[in-house]
């Protein structure tokens, strides 16, 4: 399956989705209201130095509110952009697996009755949250619904990944993704570029390496130092570099071009609420962001998975 245009020279979601469904598709993101184990002492505590309190849910409804209000009024923001798409129920927030079973039924089931239009349920979680009767039920919730397993790795370098506190190995990672495809479930991978100390070979490797497993897509990010985050607090007592824009677009170009053709690529860059962004401030402008990485794609005349392709089949 091609996906790859002359426009977008790697597979978009948006081109996936629309071959799939023949119609937009959008994420409507909701908040369960459930913590992190790297918060609430189960693996660690303290969180993710990078994350905001609304753990990575910035833009997901309130945990306050019942779900069917959540989703109404998020949806009826995403339709100020889009009149008319289908909906995938998104669990942003924090690490939407970690609760007990029956709680995480009761959530699911009464997810894909929101709406008639909903198409799919995406949960973000963590790959140390994952039990084996967690895993069993989504599997068979994949024959009801299509379930879509967002899984944070951020980096394969230990070293960074402590520095993080993410508070897991990239075994634990690694032995996730292969349960989750052992049972049909399709998983979308996040990955940082700009961590602390990070060079851009080891960005490199650590999409090098994700070929090696069997994931569907992924999503590239660029740390954002936010307020009220550790890591933000830190930048200001003594701030490091950050990438520039022209670095990012080289950097992001390099990794689609080392990543497998198969994969979807569900997003090269991110934003941050603004009024919580302390920098680097050029990621206010995504689509600027999007549109270099497009732009020095053409200019090169290379597409997704060239070097890749070039390296292992010579």
């Amino acid at each position: 399956m091609d996906l790859i245009t002359a426009e977008k020279h790697y597979n978009t979601l948006n081109n996936y989705y629309r071959k799939k469904y023949q119609k937009k598709v959008f994420k409507v993101a909701l908040n369960a209201g459930f913590t992190c184990p790297n918060i609430d002492g189960t693996v660690a505590s303290g969180g993710c130095t990078f994350c905001s309190w609304m753990g990575s849910g910035d833009f997901a409804g309130d945990k306050h509110d019942p779900l069917k209000k959540q989703f109404a009024l998020v949806k009826e923001q995403m339709h100020k952009k889009w009149q008319d798409g289908y909906y995938i129920a998104y669990f942003q927030a924090n690490t939407n697996t970690h609760a007990p079973l029956p709680r995480l039924k009761e959530i699911y089931e009464e997810a894909i009755t929101l709406d008639p239009n909903i198409v799919m349920i995406s949960l973000g979680t963590r790959p140390d949250s994952l039990p084996d009767d967690v895993l069993d039920y989504l599997a068979e919730l994949n024959q009801r619904m299509p379930v879509q397993v967002e899984l944070g790795l951020q980096t394969i370098h230990q070293k960074t990944s402590d520095l993080i506190n993410r508070a897991h190995d990239l075994k634990t990672f690694d032995d996730a993704v292969k349960k989750l495809n052992a049972r049909g479930l399709e998983v979308v991978v996040h990955i940082i570029n700009g961590l602390p100390t990070e060079t851009k070979e080891m960005m490199l490797d650590t999409v090098k390496h994700l070929n090696t497993l069997p994931i569907q897509g992924i999503k590239i990010h660029m740390l954002h130092l936010m307020e009220k985050t550790k890591m933000g607090y830190d930048y200001l007592k003594n701030p490091w570099h950050l990438l520039t824009l022209d670095e990012y677009v080289d950097i992001t170009v390099d990794q689609l071009l080392w990543l497998r053709k198969d994969i979807i690529v569900h997003r090269v860059t991110g934003d941050a609420p603004e009024d919580m962004l302390i920098a680097p401030l050029w990621t206010k402008k995504k689509f600027v962001v999007s549109n270099q990485i497009d732009k020095k794609l053409r200019k090169l005349n290379l597409f997704q998975g060239d070097y890749y392709e070039k390296e292992n089949n010579g």
